[in-house]
């Protein structure tokens, strides 16, 4: 049988301007998302020292910061919360006047058209680290009493909800966290609210920064029976189909670069938006090499966030978020 040559596009005489229309996926500022760690207290702007760029930053200022998220834009910022005080069932979580809830209305006042994205979880919140309320047990097991959980992240949804947040985003992992959700969502009036489900989120080793930055690690026990397993992919498309029915409107992927496969399953089985957060972990791993001299960190970088574009990704929650904006420049 005759072998006929395949003739190829010529890569070497591709301008800037060629590359760009040939290119399959495309990465603007609209894709982005910068999280946000709020803290108690009054002047602060304290750097975290595992995630390099990263600040705590107190409610009076986080509505500057959050300002200049916009003035780079960057579209929508995930808020995280880091409280002074915590107890085991994470009361601080359900406190109208609680740093999220403060933080929220702070950030509408200074950048209106900032879309707010609330984290709804229990770990920032308690004092063992864990993402729900847990069973006392003697030999320290630490198991999540799920029914208990997910009567508090409905009303923390809400809280977060009449703050005037956009986005509530479940990331605990409690079964029938999206419905019983929704269903407080609408019944207290706030059907507009959308929810983002942390619907694949994995027992990852990537999470040690961001742990470090919230106060979230585990006191003992660890996050294994109630996070996915790294080694399976078919259980993540069963979990978000069970959230979108369950009434979730977008999904995520946790974390990003080891989980491309998934993001790519999720945005070929299913028509709504699909994000994936680069994690701690992954930021902290870019700064490293770099600080080395190994890679250039930008190009390494946005070399990454790409690679969650052409796998899928409507959007991507990224410790870079503005970085990559600026970089964009006029193309975002």
């Amino acid at each position: 049988m005759a072998i006929f040559p395949v003739r190829r596009m010529r890569r070497r005489r591709r301008n800037s301007a060629t590359r760009e229309i040939l290119a399959e996926s495309h990465l603007t500022r609209h894709n982005l998302v910068q999280p946000l760690f709020v803290c108690d207290g009054e002047g602060i702007d304290r750097p975290i020292d595992s995630l390099a760029g990263q600040f705590h930053h107190s409610t009076d200022r986080i509505g500057e910061r959050a300002l200049k998220v916009e003035e780079a834009g960057v579209p929508a910022v995930l808020l995280f919360g880091v409280p002074d005080q915590k107890d085991a069932r994470g009361s601080g979580s359900i406190d109208p006047m609680g740093v999220i809830p403060r933080a929220i209305r702070e950030i509408k006042q200074r950048a209106p058209d900032l879309l707010i994205i609330a984290d709804v979880c229990l770990c920032e919140f308690t004092d063992h680290g864990h993402c729900g309320i847990v069973i006392d047990s003697e030999d320290g097991s630490y198991q999540v009493d799920n029914d208990a959980t997910l009567e508090v992240l409905a009303k923390q949804s809400t809280v977060f909800a009449q703050a005037g947040c956009d986005i509530v985003a479940p990331s605990a992992m409690a079964d029938g966290q999206v419905q019983a959700i929704r269903t407080a969502l609408d019944g207290a009036g706030h059907d507009e609210v959308m929810i983002l489900s942390y619907a694949a989120k994995y027992a990852s080793a990537f999470y040690g920064p961001f742990r470090e930055a919230a106060g979230s690690t585990p006191a003992g026990g660890d996050r294994l029976g109630y996070q996915m397993d790294p080694r399976n992919s078919r259980e993540a498309l069963q979990e978000v189909a069970l959230d979108l029915e369950e009434g979730a409107d977008m999904v995520m992927v946790k974390p990003g670069l080891p989980y491309l496969d998934i993001v790519s399953k999720i945005h070929d089985s299913f028509d709504v938006p699909v994000a994936t957060y680069h994690v701690s972990g992954e930021w902290a791993q870019l700064h490293a090499a770099a600080d080395r001299g190994w890679i250039d960190l930008d190009q390494a970088y946005m070399e990454s966030l790409h690679s969650f574009r052409r796998a899928g990704a409507s959007f991507i929650i990224t410790y870079g978020a503005e970085r990559a904006a600026r970089q964009l420049g006029a193309r975002g």
